[in-house]
């Protein structure tokens, strides 16, 4: 059903190219030297920046406005980062509270 509060001009589209190689580089960059005052550790840091640094690429790869030399290069880049995410340790996960609670009590 449509909704006439949004407009066909309102549906979601593609990023712009530029501005999404401009954020993976940055992704890139950042995950280079992960930021040491943030909430996680680098290695937390590293594996999400990763996992989206492949989405990014994946976008970039199949763009309609980027030229083909740069889907190229995304598209063999998508690939050594697919590898580079496999690699990257899983992050720890918090523990359920049940769970700690109940270790608590052994």
């Amino acid at each position: 059903m449509h909704d006439p509060h949004i407009e066909d001009d309102d549906a979601p589209t593609l990023p712009c190219a530029g501005g999404l190689l401009a954020g993976t580089l940055a992704l890139m960059t950042c995950w280079a030297q992960p930021e040491p005052d943030a909430a996680l550790d680098g290695v937390q840091q590293r594996v999400l920046m990763a996992r989206k640094i492949v989405s990014n690429l994946v976008l970039l790869r199949d763009h309609p406005d980027l030229p083909p030399g740069l889907r190229v290069v995304s598209t063999r880049l998508h690939a050594r980062w697919c590898a580079i995410a496999e690699r990257s340790p899983e992050p720890p996960r918090e523990a359920p509270q049940s769970a700690r609670a109940g270790s608590a009590l052994h």
